[in-house]
């Protein structure tokens, strides 16, 4: 599926909603060209399909775990979601959040409106902290995170290596109780 979005000309004509497994392909679309095309994720292959079904099931309608999408003129644009951060039990009460938009949608308020609904929506959960990793440099990323009162816990230097490069990765934190 070729996501044909232009992109939505301000956050009004953005809809978000909770994500589904009909949004699947767009999701996969939107991920691959950052696997692809830049360091902001460290995974080097494209997701497939029977991966991003995998990856879907950690989702539900209540619990901290949520994934949103963003629509504009029917078309998914970008989504964010808040999952697992680390696998031991004692990490349970931190998230790991994550947002990623279509190229054209960029820079448009598609970021903001995401986590806006995000972090409503895990409100009264039983999370204590939100994390965020972000490849540097991605100023965008900082200040959408900075925006959301996310601050610089820190920085490994040259933890991941794309595209013949070593990459710094900035962790942010978010308290939400």
């Amino acid at each position: 599926m070729t996501n044909q979005a232009t992109g939505p000309t301000n956050v009004t004509d953005i809809v978000v909603r909770p994500g589904n497994d009909a949004d699947l392909a767009a999701i996969n679309e939107i991920y691959n060209h950052y696997v692809l095309s830049t360091p902001v994720t460290f995974d080097v292959e494209p997701v497939s399909m029977p991966q991003r079904r995998e990856w879907m099931r950690r989702y539900g309608p209540s619990g901290r775990h949520r994934l949103f999408v963003a629509e504009a003129g029917g078309a998914v644009i970008g989504y964010a979601d808040s999952h697992q951060f680390r696998q031991k039990a004692a990490y349970d009460t931190t998230v790991e959040t994550s947002a990623y938009c279509a190229p054209d949608a960029a820079g448009r308020g598609t970021g903001t409106a995401l986590y806006r609904a995000l972090f409503e929506s895990i409100r009264g959960e039983d999370v204590r902290v939100a994390m965020a990793g972000i490849t540097l440099p991605n100023a965008a990323s900082v200040a959408l995170h900075e925006n959301f009162e996310f601050t610089l816990a820190g920085v490994m230097h040259d933890v991941g290596r794309k595209f013949g490069k070593y990459w710094d990765v900035a962790w942010f934190e978010k308290p939400l109780s």
